[in-house]
């Protein structure tokens, strides 16, 4: 497994941008698929955006497409996710996770953060 920790959160206007980061510990995190999901009070964990351990395929909810970018640096061991456009339903603690596959469905990822509060105001 890998150790992973989020950093970028905070309070953000509504149509305000921020960019959140998580650094990897291990020699390992080229190996991984990378992943965000976020977590809004009272509801489930939801998929947000995926990487492929080479960068060369992403892939996004809906409801973030175009507006959230994920990219990875592996010689940094990290991955980030920049957020524009915000809007209050944005709201949610995000997290990173690695795994072996590129999925949407978080039980396919068996290395958590421990995610890291965005707030957008209206």
């Amino acid at each position: 497994q890998v150790q992973l920790v989020e950093s970028g959160g905070g309070l953000v206007q509504s149509e305000g941008s921020l960019r959140l980061s998580c650094a990897a510990s291990g020699r390992t995190f080229r190996n991984y698929d990378m992943a965000w999901f976020r977590q809004a009070p009272g509801k489930e964990r939801e998929f947000v955006a995926v990487i492929s351990r080479g960068g060369d395929f992403t892939a996004y909810a809906s409801a973030v497409k175009g507006r959230f970018t994920i990219s990875r640096d592996n010689a940094k061991n990290t991955v980030s996710l920049q957020l524009a456009s915000l809007k209050p339903e944005d709201t949610a603690v995000y997290f990173c996770a690695a795994g072996g596959a590129i999925a949407s469905d978080p039980a396919q990822y068996d290395s958590w953060g421990q995610g890291t509060q965005v707030t957008v105001s209206p």
